[in-house]
């Protein structure tokens, strides 16, 4: 258990889904489970008139427990500016309220200012925070940006700079809350706590590895920042290709921030860049039509009919290092999908020589359920049970060893690790810019490209052509 944190939270967007959702549920566990106690407070800012009593009341609502007290007393932690992020007398009166909050609970001058809005508004939010000196002098000064950082390398470049101008980077905090989840978090014990995983994480061993981060519902509120994004801005630059990093970079020299990063960017450093005409070859965009009673993408509300954005995209990539150079890592994301559910399959090697002539040998594979089931197994071969010598697949669940144990949520953890500046599961600059020079090859590409999108049912895992860029190589997805 972290020892007690003393902090004053600004959220700037304080309002909206984000914060109610994930943000103010995240905090009442710290603050249930001691992590926040008595020393900390929250300033929720946003162009809303709300008052204090009412944000307090939507705080309240936002969390789920039975102690209504204990939710109470965490509620009064909670006050409201009604604020214009372009307006310089707004700050003047938030610091004003974040230095009376200060003494109020003892804080100490520690700031956590947590930007969930656009980014076009982080380097003014940065400049005024310096410039009307509500970062303070006597206790540490942290900001957490949210996603999308930039569309692109060149926005994404520009933003950092703008951020840059005011906080260095030790001081910004880039969520990407697959990184908070217990799954992902887990690859590190699997590959470099077992010998046995260790010692065959490789290209000698591994076939091929395939990632799935599948979506049921549409694109719902979010059809006017998507219709500018599509699955490959969205999904790909920055879930996906995290877990590319930590299933195939290097082993680092400790469990530390430094080492861990120094070893994620050598991994995404190392991401083959491709040429438009291998883009056609190793990647696929559709958009999901209308089918089993749902919606196709272009009728949805604030979506143009003519729209050209992938609501759906899988692809062949690779990692040029020692270890992974000739292993093919598929992966794909869309929404309207079967079902919603994130999967890693790590498909080892046929062995060598199979002396069950009779018989075919399963693969030998290792799948990690991120979500919804958060389980990691194993396939192997065994023999059944009786007369004769049959074969049979058997799955090994690794992984939980108590399905009663609560398992934090990611927002949890991850504003748990930004309360003692911890960043190792967030990420660095460098790891944004190499994903989004990876993913701007294939944008560019697909910009160039005036064959018509492929299409997919509501309610499928995707276009036939995802299932053929794997049949192409010989093999099949293996959550289908």
């Amino acid at each position: 258990m972290r020892t007690k944190q003393q902090a004053l939270f600004i959220i700037f967007g304080g309002t909206g889904d984000l914060a109610k959702r994930k943000l103010y549920p995240a905090l009442f566990e710290l603050y249930r489970k001691g992590i926040l106690s008595e020393h900390f407070a929250v300033i929720g800012t946003a162009r809303r008139p709300w008052s204090d009593e009412h944000y307090q009341t939507v705080v309240r609502n936002s969390v789920s427990a039975d102690d209504q007290q204990q939710v109470n007393e965490f509620s009064k932690h909670f006050c409201y500016q009604s604020h214009n992020v372009n307006d310089t007398k707004h700050y003047v009166t938030l610091k004003k309220l974040a230095e009376r909050l200060d003494q109020k609970f003892k804080i100490g001058g520690n700031r956590l200012f947590y930007l969930a809005m656009s980014p076009r508004f982080f380097g003014t939010i940065a400049g005024h925070l310096k410039s009307q000196k509500i970062v303070t002098a006597d206790g540490y000064n942290r900001m957490i940006v949210e996603k999308p950082f930039g569309r692109d390398f060149k926005s994404a470049n520009e933003l950092n700079q703008a951020i840059g101008q005011y906080f260095a980077e030790k001081d910004v905090f880039r969520i990407d809350h697959y990184l908070g989840k217990e799954m992902v978090q887990n690859i590190f014990a699997l590959r470099f706590g077992n010998n046995i995983f260790r010692s065959l994480w490789n290209s000698r061993y591994i076939d091929n590895i395939q990632i799935t981060l599948s979506e049921s519902l549409g694109v719902e509120e979010r059809a006017g920042y998507y219709e500018t994004a599509g699955a490959l801005r969205d999904m790909v630059q920055n879930h996906i290709l995290q877990i590319v990093s930590l299933l195939t970079m290097n082993m680092p020299a400790s469990y530390s921030e430094t080492d861990i990063r120094r070893e994620k960017i050598c991994a995404l450093k190392a991401l083959k860049v491709y040429q438009p005409q291998e883009v056609k070859q190793n990647f696929v965009r559709a958009q999901y039509v209308a089918a089993n009673g749902l919606k196709g993408y272009r009728q949805e509300d604030q979506i143009d009919p003519q729209s050209q954005t992938e609501t759906f995209a899988a692809g062949k990539i690779f990692v040029e290092n020692e270890n992974f150079s000739n292993v093919p890592i598929y992966i794909r994301t869309g929404k309207r999908l079967q079902t919603k559910a994130t999967r890693i399959d790590i498909i080892f090697k046929a062995v060598p020589g199979n002396i069950f002539t009779t018989q075919q040998l399963a693969d030998n594979i290792l799948t990690i359920k991120v979500e919804p089931e958060g389980e990691i197994s194993l396939q192997v071969n065994t023999k059944k049970v009786g007369q004769g010598y049959q074969l049979q697949q058997q799955q090994f669940n690794l992984f939980p060893a108590d399905k009663h144990q609560l398992i934090p949520e990611a927002y949890e953890k991850l504003l748990a690790d930004a309360l003692v500046g911890d960043a190792t599961n967030f990420t660095h600059w460098e790891e944004v810019a190499y994903s989004w020079k990876f993913v701007d090859a294939v944008r560019h590409a697909w910009d160039q490209q005036k064959a018509a999108l492929a299409t997919y049912p509501c309610g499928s895992m995707g276009p036939k052509q995802a299932d053929q860029l794997l049949a192409a190589d010989g093999r099949h997805w293996i959550f289908n």
